[in-house]
């Protein structure tokens, strides 16, 4: 029976974003078992989230994502109630009766806030030198504006590859995710790294 770690499955909030204006994924480490030399062919996808709307957004993502890549992928809400999400059991069984060769699995590890320091800026009103009082003067009218420390939260999410036949790990995956956007920009900038990782490490298709 397909054994796949109890971590894996911590019910958790991944997916909790603020509004700005990017989206940042820096992937912190990746690692590949280099005995592993095949691809997967049919993935099943489970993103472990608190909110089931935003299980569904990621495991979709990933399918599409997978799928343009050309790997076969189901996401494991479409086969799998919100209730079984932590039932190994339940898991197993279905990606045995579906014939899927890999599961792919995602979940929060840690959240981390970020403070810099954000310096003031010195502003001239033009023309502040055109005539010799303007210029003796203009130290005098200058505009300053004073620096603040501004913060930035990132989520450190981890993402499993195991193969199914023998619950085997043989790609793994450590990113941090910028907190930073809405739900949706945040899950595809945080999938397509996750891919991209993938494909550069012979795992799928260019």
């Amino acid at each position: 029976m397909m054994k796949i770690p109890l971590g894996s499955f911590v019910v958790t909030a991944v997916f909790v974003a603020l509004l700005s204006a990017c989206v940042t994924t820096t992937p912190t480490a990746v690692w590949k078992d280099p005995s592993y030399h095949s691809r997967p062919a049919k993935v099943m996808v489970i993103g472990v989230a608190k909110n089931p709307l935003n299980r569904r957004l990621f495991e979709d993502e990933f399918v599409v994502q997978l799928k343009a890549r050309g790997t076969e992928a189901i996401a494991s809400y479409t086969v799998l109630s919100d209730q079984q999400q932590d039932d190994q059991k339940a898991v197993a069984s279905k990606v045995r009766e579906l014939g899927a060769d890999s599961v792919l699995i995602s979940r929060l590890v840690s959240k981390k806030t970020v403070r810099f320091y954000v310096p003031g800026t010195v502003y001239y009103p033009p023309p502040y030198y055109n005539t010799w009082p303007d210029y003796y003067g203009y130290g005098h009218r200058y505009l300053y504006t004073p620096g603040y420390v501004a913060e930035d939260e990132y989520a450190i999410i981890e993402t499993n590859l195991y193969e199914a036949g023998n619950d085997r790990l043989v790609w793994a995956a450590t990113a941090e995710t910028g907190l930073n956007d809405t739900d949706v920009r945040l899950i595809k900038s945080y999938i397509g790294t996750m891919v991209d990782a993938m494909a550069e490490n012979g795992l799928l298709g260019e």
